[in-house]
């Protein structure tokens, strides 16, 4: 059985805007949503990226969730459980989907998660870049499903219930979705090490 690859692990996301700022963002002042925009730029755009390969369409597509967000935030409850990221994170996925739906684009590998850690040694970067690379053509290969619950899981930290939410399936379809992308990347990524 070949052994499996640990990734580099993802940084902590950084907490979630606190209910003042939100409760503004409901009252639509530019000042807060400006904080909200800025606290949630990076997320959505990584979200995009992952799910529609870089290119100026992400841009545009981040902008218009955005502006959705904006419109809606009248209605969104700050006092239910949902965290205002999931939320958004639901807005972007929707449009992304929606977005390939209409247009096929060329996919980019998904990018890894950003460096963490203390200064590493040439010989490390280029061992932590070539999994990397692995990991990102593993990933492209899975069907669009997969690897949305894939990126949302392992990229957005979300849980299954979160997912589920966003993708509108079953909390049950999301576990399998994930179960087969991580049997997939497994079986591609053992295959790479026994190559090696």
């Amino acid at each position: 059985m070949p052994a499996m690859v640990d990734a580099p692990p993802a940084p902590a996301a950084p907490p979630e805007l606190g209910r003042d700022v939100l409760e503004r963002c409901k009252r639509r002042d530019p000042v807060a949503f400006r904080a909200f925009v800025g606290r949630y730029e990076r997320p959505v755009f990584a979200l995009l990226s992952r799910i529609l390969g870089r290119g100026p369409h992400v841009e545009d597509l981040a902008q218009e969730v955005f502006l959705r967000a904006f419109r809606a935030f009248p209605r969104f409850d700050v006092a239910a459980r949902a965290k205002p990221s999931t939320w958004l994170l639901t807005i972007a996925t929707r449009l992304a989907l929606d977005a390939r739906k209409r247009a096929t684009l060329a996919t980019v590998p998904i990018e890894a998660a950003a460096h963490v850690g203390a200064p590493a040694t040439p010989e490390t970067e280029r061992a932590r870049a070539e999994l990397r690379t692995s990991i990102e053509r593993a990933a492209a290969e899975l069907p669009e499903d997969q690897r949305v619950a894939f990126v949302l899981a392992e990229f957005h930290a979300l849980s299954i219930a979160e997912i589920a939410t966003i993708v509108e399936a079953p909390e049950a379809t999301v576990k399998t979705r994930l179960f087969r992308a991580r049997a997939r990347l497994q079986t591609s990524l053992g295959n790479l090490v026994e190559e090696s």
